[in-house]
C-alpha cells in the first residue's frame, strides 16, 4: 500500500566494526557532494588518470590495467574471471570460506571446469594441498584463491600461492577485497596476475566500486581468447577504451562519478598516510583488540600466524545468544560488528577494525561496549 507521504531519509551515527562497510572518513563525505561534472569532461578524465596513478600506488604495482569498475566488489571478481575464464578452461580454486565458494561459481559460469581444493574454515589455504592439485591438473590455467577470506578472518600466503602457480604454468587470480591497504599486498613483486578489491573496507570509502587491476600476462589471454566474455559490461576490450584512450576517451558507459570523487580523495587520504604507516595502523588496533578481548576472557577462532588483523573472528561463548549481544550492541550503542556465516553463524563475532575504523577510539568504545552487554547477559 502507497504511503501518504515521505520524508528524507536520515540514518543514525552508527560505529561500523563489522565484516564490511567500514566507517567512511569526513572527507571523503564532503568528497562525494561536490558538484558533479560530465563523465567526459577533460577535468573529470584528468581525475581519472590521478586515480588510477593511486591505485596502481595502493596495489604496490606498476600495471597499466589498473582500474575501479563501476560496480562494488563482486563485479570486480566477475570482471576477472569473466575475462580470463573460456569456455573448457579448467581452474583450480581454494575454498576455505565463503567467498572461495563464490569464485566456485564463476567459473562454472564463465563454462569453466573448477578444480576444489578445500581447506577447512578458519584456516589459511594449505601450499602443499594446492601443489597437489596443480600436479594432478597439468592441463589447469588458473588458480584463484582469496588473500584474505572476509568470512572467517583468515589471511592466507598470496606470495607462495603464485609462486605455485606460476611454475605449473598457471595464471593466478586474487580476492584482495579485504586485504587491500589493510595488510601488506605486493602485486609486482608477489607477480600477481590479476587481483580485485573492494572500496567499503580498509580504504574507507562507500560501497559501490571496485578496484582490480591486470599484468600483461593476464592481459595478453584477455587480448586472445578464442571466444567474446561473456559480459558486455565487464569486457575489458570495450572498457578500457574509455579508461585507457588516448585524448578523446570512448564512451562505454556513464562512470559514477561523485563515487570516484570519493575513492579519488579516500586513495589520497591513504597517500598521505602511506602505505606501510597503514598497515601498521591496523595490526597495532588488532593487537589492542586482542588484548582486550582475551581480558574478557573470550578466544579468537583463527590460528595467530594466519590471522587478519582486521577481521576479528571471535569465538561465542557457550550460552550466549548472538543475535541478542548483536542487536543490544546496534540499538544500545549504535555499535555493529557482524555474525558468522555458513556453519559458523551464530558461533562467531566478526568484529571489524578496517580504514577509518582503526582507531583507538573504536577499539576502547567497542570492547566497553561488548563487556557491558555480555554482563548483563550472564545476570
Amino acid at each position: 500500500m502507497q504511503q501518504s507521504s515521505y520524508s528524507s531519509f536520515h540514518p543514525p551515527q552508527r560505529k561500523l566494526m563489522g565484516p564490511g562497510p567500514s566507517d567512511v572518513n569526513p572527507r571523503i563525505l564532503e568528497a562525494l557532494s561536490r558538484p558533479t561534472i560530465g563523465h567526459l569532461d577533460p577535468l573529470f578524465i584528468g581525475m581519472m588518470d590521478e586515480l588510477k596513478n593511486l591505485l596502481r600506488y595502493t596495489f604496490q604495482t606498476e600495471n597499466e590495467v589498473t582500474l575501479p569498475i563501476s560496480a562494488p566488489g563482486s563485479a570486480g571478481m566477475e570482471c576477472c574471471f569473466a575475462n580470463l575464464v573460456e569456455p573448457g578452461d579448467k581452474v583450480i580454486v581454494c575454498c576455505n570460506g565463503a567467498f572461495g565458494g563464490r569464485m566456485k561459481e564463476n567459473v562454472i559460469r564463465c563454462g569453466g571446469e573448477a578444480i576444489i581444493v578445500d581447506d577447512p574454515w578458519g584456516r589459511a589455504v594449505d601450499p602443499a594441498k594446492v601443489e597437489a592439485a596443480l600436479k594432478a591438473n597439468p592441463d589447469a590455467c588458473i588458480l584463484a584463491f582469496v588473500h584474505a577470506e572476509t568470512s572467517t578472518g583468515a589471511l592466507s600466503d598470496a606470495e607462495a600461492l603464485t609462486k605455485l602457480a606460476h611454475e605449473y604454468d598457471c595464471l593466478t587470480i586474487v580476492d584482495a577485497v579485504t586485504s587491500l591497504a589493510g595488510v601488506p599486498l605486493k602485486v609486482d613483486e608477489w607477480e600477481l596476475d590479476a587481483v580485485y578489491s573492494g572500496t567499503q573496507k580498509c580504504l574507507s570509502c562507500i560501497p559501490g566500486l571496485s578496484p582490480v587491476t591486470f599484468n600483461e600476462r593476464a592481459m595478453a589471454k584477455v587480448k586472445n581468447r578464442q571466444s567474446k566474455v561473456q559480459s558486455w559490461f565487464l569486457d575489458l576490450n570495450l572498457m578500457l577504451g574509455y579508461w585507457d584512450g588516448e585524448g578523446k576517451r570512448a564512451y562505454h558507459h556513464t562512470a559514477p562519478i561523485n563515487p570516484l570523487y570519493g575513492l579519488h580523495e579516500a586513495l589520497c587520504i591513504l597517500y598521505s598516510e602511506g602505505l606501510e604507516n597503514s598497515w601498521d595502523r591496523h595490526r597495532a588496533q588488532h593487537n589492542d583488540l586482542k588484548a582486550g578481548l582475551e581480558r574478557m576472557g573470550l578466544e579468537l577462532s583463527v590460528p595467530e600466524a594466519e590471522r587478519l588483523p582486521q577481521l576479528n573472528a571471535v569465538i561465542i561463548p557457550e550460552g550466549v545468544d548472538d543475535s541478542t549481544v548483536r542487536n543490544l550492541l546496534l540499538t544500545d550503542y549504535n555499535l555493529e560488528i557482524g555474525t558468522g556465516l555458513g556453519d559458523s553463524a551464530g558461533k562467531l563475532w566478526r568484529i571489524g577494525l578496517m580504514g577509518y575504523s582503526a582507531n583507538s577510539g573504536n577499539v576502547l568504545y567497542c570492547l566497553s561496549a561488548l563487556e557491558t552487554v555480555l554482563n548483563k547477559h550472564s545476570n
